[in-house]
């Protein structure tokens, strides 16, 4: 699929999600959060709900979650979030930023799953349990943040790297130096640092390196 081809499905996927009205959260949403970014990139990030700010820009992370996020992304893997692909597990704002209801986290699953199949990343960096369990159900984000995993989800296979939910970061201080060191790690699983060898001393330095010890 061509990048404007990309840009064409996500944009129409976008348009049936701004025009639904079939949960109690659409209804009530300023605006809806398709999600925003690069249909090209390696990595998408895959949030739980819109909150206050989003629901009134209709654009994922650009509250205080945000902006962390943001940090994070340039500080530790030089990226801007128009270089990835940001979004969540349900498009509408639920009320209070309470928990997404399983019945709309069902109701919001399809447009997901077409956008996952559409951008192709290599990485789903989920942020939080929600979008974990979609991927990695029956386990606690405490245990497995930071590890990476393969899934086969939709006849292919992603790797999923969880971490906690920039929000959590902000309100914890220890779970704000795990969402730094699981993105550091993130950083290592996609540039891999390769193992530095030690050149072969040739014969003429090791002749030249035993004249000068003579001295």
């Amino acid at each position: 699929m061509t990048t404007q081809q990309k840009i064409a499905e996500l944009t129409k996927i976008a348009e049936e999600i701004k025009v639904f009205k079939g949960l109690d959260i659409a209804k009530m949403a300023t605006n809806a959060v398709p999600g925003e970014g690069n249909p090209d990139t390696d990595i998408m990030f895959i949030g739980e709900g819109p909150g206050q700010r989003e629901d009134l820009t209709g654009r994922p992370f650009v509250g205080q979650a945000g902006k962390l996020l943001e940090k994070t992304l340039s500080e530790t893997l030089g990226l801007t979030r128009d270089q990835v692909f940001i979004t969540n597990i349900v498009k509408f704002r639920p009320p209070d930023n309470r928990d997404p209801l399983d019945s709309e986290i069902e109701a919001c699953r399809d447009w997901l799953d077409q956008q996952i199949g559409i951008i192709s990343p290599k990485v789903i960096v989920t942020l939080g349990r929600f979008s974990m369990a979609k991927f990695i159900p029956g386990v606690t984000i405490s245990r497995v943040h930071g590890q990476s995993r393969f899934v086969d989800f939709q006849g292919q296979r992603y790797m999923v790297f969880p971490m906690y939910h920039p929000a959590a970061a902000l309100r914890a201080g220890d779970m704000m130096q795990h969402f730094i060191a699981d993105f550091k790690k993130l950083n290592d699983l996609l540039h891999p640092t390769p193992v530095a060898h030690s050149p072969v001393p040739s014969v003429a330095s090791i002749a030249s390196q035993n004249q000068l010890g003579l001295f």
